[in-house]
């Protein structure tokens, strides 16, 4: 995986860095495993704003990623990998021997004709789902659950994973990429392998058009507002705005936002860093 860079002939193209699609090898999506989405435009239910700068943007359809891998002990093949307009990540779709079909995000190394199997009796490669009682301990894995036949729901996006640091009882240690070090039931499952698509993070969109194309409108500071408007507007010329501090008056640089006597606290060994 790359980026590609071009030449400064336009503005638009001078820092522009976008990923190669070499490893994509289906044009068009599983049918069956497509949803229409709609968009909101930052709009609830009833019509008000409550997400601002949203909206425009591509039409897309949404894949149905099995992120619970279910089938214990039935082997899927690999048919493609495929772009996801939905995530940074690649998905790849999977052809099982019953006959059904599925996507999963693809990690890295996974190739077309591959074989990836889930349950408890299979081997630790790369691709495969198992319990994380039975995945040997400094494996990197990725699509972790927190709790038993939930579905993954951390280490999901391109490029990333986490670590099986050690065992203790019934948990498993595991070392998440924000640094967060938690224990884990060892019954949920994850993924063996790093999340594919590596060099994601490397892409720069070059002009504000693309923002346009993912259905990002322009954000505003809320230091350039009137004080009517946000907590840190208004002022004669520049003025720095006070302390930072969100639209609803909430500070946020450096306030705690977690509840402290949330249940789960219990689980975390090490906090994120800082």
């Amino acid at each position: 995986m790359a980026v590609r860079k071009f030449k400064p002939t336009t503005p638009g193209q001078r820092h522009k860095a976008i990923g190669v699609f070499d490893n994509i090898t289906a044009r068009t999506p599983e049918k069956s495993l497509t949803v229409g989405l709609r968009s909101t435009g930052g709009r609830n239910n009833e019509g008000h704003r409550t997400m601002r700068y949203l909206g425009g943007g591509h039409k897309r359809r949404y894949r149905i990623i099995d992120f619970k891998r279910s089938k214990d002990g039935v082997p899927a093949k690999v048919k493609s990998i495929e772009y996801d307009p939905n995530r940074s990540a690649r998905i790849a779709l999977l052809y099982y021997v019953d006959g059904s079909k599925a996507y999963m995000i693809a990690p890295n190394g996974l190739e077309v004709g591959a074989t990836v199997v889930s349950g408890p009796d299979a081997a630790p490669e790369i691709g495969n789902s198992l319990p994380l009682g039975n995945i040997p301990v400094g494996t990197l894995i990725h699509n972790i659950e927190l709790r038993p036949g939930q579905g993954a729901v951390l280490a999901r996006s391109a490029g990333i994973s986490a670590q099986l640091v050690s065992r203790d009882g019934d948990y498993a240690i595991i070392k998440l990429p924000s640094g967060e070090t938690r224990k884990i039931l060892a019954t949920c499952k994850a993924t063996v392998g790093v999340v594919g698509n590596s060099d994601h993070s490397l892409e720069h969109s070059g002009k504000a058009g693309r923002s346009r194309w993912l259905g990002r409108r322009p954000h505003n500071r809320g230091v350039v507002m009137n004080p009517v408007d946000h907590p840190m507007g208004g002022g004669e010329g520049r003025a720095s705005g006070g302390h930072p501090r969100s639209r609803k008056g909430l500070y946020s640089k450096g306030l705690k936002t977690r509840a402290p006597k949330k249940l789960s606290s219990k689980y975390i060994i090490e906090r994120r860093k800082k």
